[in-house]
């Protein structure tokens, strides 16, 4: 099923008994961020939260954990919720070959009911804004999906961008955004001040499930995410144009902020509790002037709990982590069979793969590390043999154990570019990367002995069924 907005999904979920309504009163600072944080633990069918009493706010309602479990990972794209993780990979994956699908244009979207313009600009009147951790430097807007386009090329709809970044807010009317190098915003802005010009910017905050999974896809520069979203949902993903900037966005959001990226203009940004388990810092980051907001009446503000893992980040950016760098590797490399980039943003990698012949599997290594995510996140690359499930630790551990020489199979490749905010760089955005072969060696390698591996037998399969069916009658 195909949702157009945040509320059907909520409603969704509500149905599949993956929403709590937390009714009784809460402070906003720490219950809502502690629950979020709590919730997770609650394991891989962990429920949404919707809150909507909450102290010094009137009719303020706050989603957290939509996207964190695989459970409500699987009811938005449409599959039951007990679907695993390795199958929604695959369906994600089979997905993926629709795409792309062009989006649907539509009229009247929901979030046009209200609008502040100019000098009336109140972010504060508008979202019921709460800080996620102790050390945060202020209040986060960090699960909107923020659409820009190439200013060199703005008809072109495969240069426009989609992207969940953070934000930071410095005012009523002013925001603060970090754009790491590597991502297509940052492009579109270089491009932009490298004109002398402004970044025209749409903020949409509260979008369909499957907008904020595709928003922190790592696509190519010239794909399109909203071509994504429609493959995702197998029906064309509806938007429609931002009233002042005209810019793409989708229909069923809650609120949409418009205004511009002011060109060569920084602030200091953060300090902020990231993916990594760590806090960022304070950094130089590019300012938003707001200009106009639009939003439904009484808007649900979804919002995105990071710290230590795993929290709802780690399930949002699994799978379409996984897949795209699937899709490019296997374009070079007919022999890789699946993908592991699940933790932490996929600072590390796993990949299994057949061999051509020797030394193949560090080659596979190294173009994981040129990919698009490749070149910003990837850290530690792992490579095994097609006869190990990389989504099955165990197995790698395997591997690590009896078929990697650390003399032969450690390649360290100095002075690569990673995010800036990989707490492990000693110069921010930059650091040492690693490829690890733990594949065993094939023809021209002769190295270490493994021409006699053990098996499992011929009869384990049917055995696996039949204990299954042993255990469920008691």
């Amino acid at each position: 099923m195909a949702y157009d907005d945040l509320r059907s999904f909520l409603d969704a979920l509500d149905k599949e008994g993956q929403l709590l309504r937390i009714t009784e009163q809460v402070m906003p600072e720490p219950d809502i961020a502690a629950a979020a944080n709590a919730a997770p633990r609650l394991g891989e069918a962990a429920p949404a939260l919707l809150f909507d009493n909450i102290t010094g706010f009137t009719d303020a309602k706050i989603a957290m954990n939509v996207h964190g479990s695989w459970a409500n990972h699987a009811l938005a794209l449409g599959l039951p919720k007990e679907t695993g993780t390795r199958e929604q990979i695959e369906e994600f994956t089979r997905r993926w070959a629709d795409f792309p699908v062009e989006p649907e244009w539509r009229e009247n979207p929901p979030w046009a009911e209200n609008t502040m313009e100019g000098d009336d600009v109140d972010i504060f009147a508008v979202l019921p804004l709460v800080r996620l951790n102790d050390g945060d430097g202020g209040f986060y807007i960090d699960k909107a999906a923020i659409v820009s386009k190439d200013p060199d090329d703005p008809d072109d709809s495969a240069r426009q961008n989609v992207g969940i970044y953070r934000v930071q807010v410095m005012g009523k009317a002013r925001l603060s955004l970090q754009p790491v190098p590597m991502h297509d915003i940052a492009q579109h802005l270089r491009k932009a001040e490298e004109r002398g010009e402004d970044l025209p910017v749409a903020i949409t905050i509260g979008n369909d499930p499957v907008i904020s999974i595709v928003a922190s896809t790592p696509l190519r520069y010239d794909e399109n995410e909203y071509g994504l979203a429609g493959a995702l949902r197998g029906a064309p993903a509806p938007v429609t144009a931002a009233p002042l900037t005209g810019l793409p966005v989708p229909w069923g959001s809650e609120v949409v902020i418009e205004g511009v990226i002011e060109g060569r203009k920084r602030e200091i940004e953060g300090p902020f509790g990231e993916f990594t388990g760590h806090y960022s810092g304070g950094r130089r980051m590019p300012v938003i002037r707001i200009d106009k907001i639009s939003y439904r009446t009484h808007p649900v503000f979804e919002h995105l709990y990071l710290g230590m893992p795993w929290t709802e980040i780690d399930y949002l950016m699994a799978a379409n982590t996984c897949v795209p760098l699937y899709e490019q590797l296997k374009a070079d490399f007919p022999e890789v069979q699946a993908v592991n980039a699940m933790y932490t943003h996929g600072l590390v990698v796993i990949v299994s793969t057949k061999k051509r012949y020797g030394g193949f599997a560090k080659a596979v290594g190294m173009r994981v590390l040129t990919t698009p995510h490749g070149l910003g996140y990837a850290a530690t690359v792992i490579v095994v043999d097609e006869d190990v499930n990389p989504f099955d630790l165990p197995q790698v551990m395997w591997a690590l154990s009896v078929r990697m020489n650390p003399a032969d199979d450690l390649i360290r490749i100095p002075n690569l570019s990673v995010v800036a905010l990989d707490p492990a760089a000693r110069t921010p955005g930059v650091i040492d990367k690693l490829i690890i072969d733990a594949t065993a060696p094939i023809a021209p390698d002769v190295r270490g002995h493994y021409s006699a591996q053990v098996s499992d037998l011929p009869e384990m399969g049917t055995w696996v069924t039949k204990l299954q069916q042993l255990a469920a009658r008691h």
